[in-house]
C-alpha cells in the first residue's frame, strides 16, 4: 500500500466517526422528548458502516473446462482495506417506553406518554468511543504526513 492511500483511509475514518458523533447527539438531544403516539416518538437512531475493499489483480483460476470460477477465483489473503464507507443510518427496534402520566399535556387518551428508546448511558460510551477514533484516525494522518516530510528531506 502507498503511503498516500494512509490519507484516504484516515479521511474516510474522520468521516465516519463525524457521523456517529452527529447521530449519538441527535439521539442524546431527543432522549427526553415526549409524543402522545407511538408512530410519532423519536427512535434512536445508529449508522451502519462498511469497510472499502480493493482487489488486487490476480490471475483468474478456471476449472478442468477452462472457464473461470468465480468462488474460487476470489483470495481473502488479496484483499486490502481502502477505508470505511456508510451503508446508512437505520433506527433501533428496541421497545418505547410507555410510561402512564395522565396529568400530562402530552398523554393520550389512556394516560400514557411515549419516550424514546434511547439509552443515555450507551450513547455516552459511544460518543466517547467515537471521539476516540476520531482523534486515532487524526494521528495516523499526521505521522503519515511526517513520514512523508521525513522522505522529502532523505535527498538532503
Amino acid at each position: 500500500m502507498s503511503l498516500d492511500k494512509v490519507f484516504n483511509i484516515a479521511g474516510s475514518g474522520m468521516n465516519a466517526q463525524t457521523l456517529r458523533l452527529n447521530t449519538t447527539a441527535s439521539n442524546l438531544a431527543n432522549a427526553q422528548s415526549v409524543s402522545s403516539s407511538i408512530d410519532e416518538t423519536y427512535r434512536a437512531r445508529k449508522p451502519v458502516f462498511a469497510p472499502i475493499l480493493e482487489r488486487y489483480k490476480q490471475p483468474a483460476l478456471t476449472d478442468e473446462q477452462g472457464f473461470e470460477n468465480p468462488v474460487t477465483s476470489f483470495n481473502p489473503e488479496h484483499v486490502a482495506g481502502e477505508g470505511v464507507q456508510v451503508l446508512g443510518i437505520v433506527e433501533s427496534d428496541a421497545p418505547l417506553q410507555a410510561r402512564f402520566e395522565p396529568n400530562h399535556p402530552m398523554a393520550n387518551d389512556d394516560g400514557y406518554v411515549y419516550y424514546p428508546n434511547v439509552n443515555v448511558v450507551e450513547e455516552m460510551t459511544d460518543m466517547i468511543s467515537a471521539s476516540r477514533s476520531y482523534q486515532t484516525n487524526v494521528e495516523v494522518a499526521n505521522t503519515a504526513k511526517q513520514m512523508m516530510m521525513k522522505i522529502l528531506t532523505l535527498g538532503q
